[in-house]
């Protein structure tokens, strides 16, 4: 069974950083690429970063700068770093795998973690 947890998220102020790791299970993890997406409340679903199974990152313009994301395969986790946080970051954030390349859609990626609740306090 495929399984993603995302953990991390909390309350941090204006200017802060955190970060959130997805830990995914009952899959070949060098085959998928690994996605985080976040939803703040009434908005739908944004895409931020990526990263492909052979390791190369997609970000979105957004996040450029203040969010990176890392991973290790050895542990199947992917990280994703963000920094200069703003009360905007306040969302819930998933993360997401499909087979081998980054989706533009989220309906490209079959798996999704829970989410994790990050809030960011002005």
């Amino acid at each position: 069974e495929v399984q993603l947890v995302e953990s991390g998220g909390g309350l941090v102020q204006t200017g802060g950083s955190l970060t959130l790791s997805c830990s995914a299970s009952g899959f070949t993890f060098d085959d998928f690429a690994v996605a985080w997406f976040r939803q703040a409340p009434g908005e739908e679903r944004e895409g931020l970063l990526c990263m492909n199974s052979d390791g190369s990152p997609v970000y979105a313009d957004s996040v450029m700068g203040r969010f990176t994301i890392s991973s290790d395969n050895a542990k199947k986790t992917v990280s994703l770093q963000m920094s200069s946080l703003k009360p905007e970051d306040t969302a819930v954030y998933y993360c997401a795998a499909t087979l081998r390349w980054c989706g533009t859609h989220e309906y490209e990626y079959p798996y999704w973690g829970q989410g994790t609740q990050v809030t960011v306090s002005s």
